[in-house]
């Protein structure tokens, strides 16, 4: 009862231009020493991704919240490098490339 009462108090005043269903949600590459310590990542958000052979983690984590997470996982023994993906900013929707005809030549065009 009590989780069908939050959620009916949210409907209501929802923050303006954020969906509660579905947050904004953003990646974070994480570079470690090792992947041995992998696993103590979940605390930060949901780990999508380990590469046991380049030593690199995928994390999502809630948008408004990255910078202080990226923080934290700064500071943690195991990890080289963190830093926010770069996914929103690459274009990611392509266009055809249209070639412009030159009209054809009109060979009776004297006559």
């Amino acid at each position: 009862m009590l989780l069908l009462y939050t959620h009916a108090r949210l409907k209501r005043n929802p923050v303006k231009g954020e969906d509660l269903m579905y947050p904004k949600r953003t990646g974070i590459a994480i570079w470690l020493k090792s992947t041995k310590h992998a696993r103590q990542l979940r605390r930060y958000g949901v780990v999508h991704y380990v590469s046991k052979s380049m030593n690199y983690a995928i994390v999502y984590c809630n948008e408004t919240s990255v910078e202080s997470v990226i923080e934290d996982i700064k500071n943690l023994h195991f990890v080289e490098k963190a830093e926010r993906s770069m996914k929103p900013s690459v274009a990611t929707e392509y266009k055809k490339k249209t070639i412009e005809k030159e009209p054809a030549p009109d060979y009776n065009m004297g006559l």
